[in-house]
């Protein structure tokens, strides 16, 4: 039972049912390819027996009988030359549009798989080095049909057809044919698997970090250049490009034996099949018509025998090449919509924890423990607290980043878990502390939060969010490209063009993680008063590292170690002798008092 699974999820079984489950989704183009490239391939091995025919026909002593059979085998080299290229040209043509059908399927699909994996999994992934993996398995495909299709399946076909034609004549011929061709096969495919495979996945996995290495320096290449750290990166890169040439050139090297391996076994079934030859010419079993159609198959054999070498050596890297891609869909969801979810319908907008219970995993403990609180709708809650407290994972429950281990969260009494994601999400408009934008128009980041939204409404968004401003100000205006996560903004535009989002997607329920804690007093001001204007009327819950943030909330909820310690506002809890609530205040407005007196 260990063995049968083992080899069912070796990554070559794993590739190789990837691509025939995509492959059955296209029966029709498949069957058309395979039954051309067959007819083909026949076609192929019957040519060497009218060549035969045809040197024959040239020996005859009657020169009248001799030309009608030489006519009669030219004609049929000529037909089944012409239906070799006709029958090939027609699978070339097939397998192109179904080539392009499953790479854009797979790259599509995995996409789709990237996009809906954790936060965690985000987290801890080079985005470089994941389009890598797609990009490579997408061409991982291409390789896989031509050489499963269009050069394998016929090189298989040729040697059993050959060996069995050859048998037909003299059958040890067929006999050794038959070892020297399974011996060629089968050696080539187990070093191929067994010993130049794993190098090359090793050298693949070095490539693919050497993609990560290279996006997280050019990404975060203002950092590089604020502390002049650019011989540092080179340094780091050299360090990883040292490990993949060292890897790759042992992939080359492993593959380089490999070759000179089979070259070794078809020079030993050449001697064979020639003095195998002479021997039946000496013992008169075979004319100089047999002497020709036993060359001219020796050529066709040995043709497609190191055809078969070449085509297994990059099938290996095809694999390896695809693997990483297929690993992708085995990668759990981690949230996914339940069987039988419904949009969610958000009205007064009222968040319930009932007795929730939250177990990070590779935790020792849950961070919280049958937590219940509950939020009214239009509600203005902070949540205040030590880092590592539960603030943030507070919000990300409601979002449904997260599954609760037990209770559940509840948003107007639905059940959050059992809501679709995306109507769920729909609902909730949030401002992080650092907006990331997309290298697009401002008018499309703004607008992503309601994709069908007027220029008239993208820009009254951004009136509200005193983003018009400065936006008017741009050679562009709302045309103007952003770059990569809105480095062409400052911190301050970016935060403003995240609240005119917020406000176009007018959601009942709100999250602000802090929007305004790394700004100058001007930005701030300005953001500050469009925050204002945002919660009204919404559901606001605001995690606050600031306290004086949240001073005007309607109540504020104090988090320690996951647990609800204190609630209350914010006069109240100053209030409190020996509260938290009042010694974070009294330390932050202390800390300021001596940055003013400084």
């Amino acid at each position: 039972m260990t063995v049968s699974t083992s080899l069912r999820d070796a990554p070559f079984a794993r590739s190789m049912r990837f691509v025939f489950e995509h492959w059955a989704r296209q029966p029709g183009r498949v069957g058309l390819i395979a039954g051309a490239i067959a007819l083909a391939t026949l076609a192929d091995v019957a040519i060497p027996v009218f060549a035969g025919r045809l040197v024959d026909a040239f020996a005859s002593a009657d020169r009248d009988a001799g030309l009608d059979a030489a006519l009669w085998s030219f004609a049929a080299i000529v037909t089944l030359s012409a239906m070799i290229a006709g029958f090939r040209a027609l699978a070339f043509m097939t397998v192109i549009p179904m080539t392009q059908t499953i790479m854009r399927d797979a790259a599509a699909e995995a996409f789709a798989r990237v996009q809906r994996l954790s936060t965690d999994w985000h987290a801890n992934s080079f985005a470089g080095s994941t389009v890598r993996k797609v990009t490579r398995g997408m061409w991982a495909i291409d390789q896989f049909n031509d050489l499963l299709l269009m050069a394998l399946a016929p090189s298989l076909l040729v040697l059993v057809a050959s060996t069995a034609v050859l048998a037909a004549h003299w059958p040890l011929m067929g006999f050794v044919t038959l070892v020297g061709a399974v011996a060629y096969v089968a050696t080539t495919v187990s070093i191929s698997l067994l010993w130049v495979a794993p190098a090359a996945q090793l050298s693949n996995a070095w490539d693919t970090r050497l993609g990560g290495v290279m996006a997280d320096a050019v990404t975060c290449n203002a950092v590089v250049k604020a502390f002049g750290a650019e011989a540092r990166e080179e340094r780091r890169l050299g360090f990883v490009m040292d490990k993949w040439s060292r890897r790759t050139t042992r992939t080359w090297r492993r593959g380089t034996w490999n070759g000179v391996l089979q070259n070794l076994i078809l020079m030993l079934l050449r001697a064979a099949t020639l003095g195998l030859g002479v021997w039946l010419w000496w013992t008169g079993q075979a004319s100089a018509g047999d002497a020709a159609f036993l060359l001219t198959m020796f050529a066709v054999i040995h043709g497609y025998l190191r055809d078969v070498g070449m085509h297994v050596a990059d099938l290996q890297r095809a694999v390896n090449d695809l693997q990483e891609l297929v690993e992708l869909h085995g990668v759990p969801v981690g949230v996914e919509d339940r069987p039988g979810a419904a949009p969610i319908v958000v009205g007064q907008g009222r968040i319930a924890f009932e007795n929730v219970t939250f177990h990070y995993s590779g935790h020792a403990t849950p961070l919280y423990r049958d937590l219940s609180v509950v939020i009214e709708g239009g509600e203005r809650v902070g949540l205040v607290g030590r880092s590592g407290s539960g603030k943030t994972t507070f919000v990300k429950l409601v979002q449904r980043l997260y599954d609760a281990t037990a209770g559940r969260v509840t948003i107007d009494g639905q059940d959050v878990a059992q809501a679709t994601q995306a109507s769920l999400r729909a609902q909730i408009a949030i401002v992080p502390q650092e907006p990331t934008l997309f290298h697009r128009s401002l008018a499309e980041n703004i607008a992503y939060a309601r994709p069908g939204a007027t220029m008239a409404e993208i820009e009254r968004a951004a009136r509200l969010a005193n983003a018009h401003g400065f936006i008017s100000k741009l050679p562009k205006g709302y045309g103007t490209l952003v770059g990569e996560r809105g480095v062409k903004l400052s911190g301050g535009e970016r935060q403003r063009v995240a609240i005119a989002r917020a406000f176009l997607a007018d959601a009942p329920v709100l999250i602000l993680d802090e929007a305004t804690s790394s700004l100058d007093s001007e930005s701030e001001a300005a953001i500050q008063e469009a925050i204002e204007r945002l919660m009204v009327g919404r559901t606001t819950v605001v995690i606050a590292h600031r306290l004086s943030t949240v001073r005007a909330m309607d109540r504020i909820l104090v988090f320690d170690a996951g647990r609800i310690v204190e609630q209350g506002d914010h006069d109240a809890l100053v209030a409190r002798d020996g509260g938290i609530y009042r010694r974070l205040f009294e330390r932050q407005t202390g800390e300021l008092a001596e940055v003013v007196a400084a």
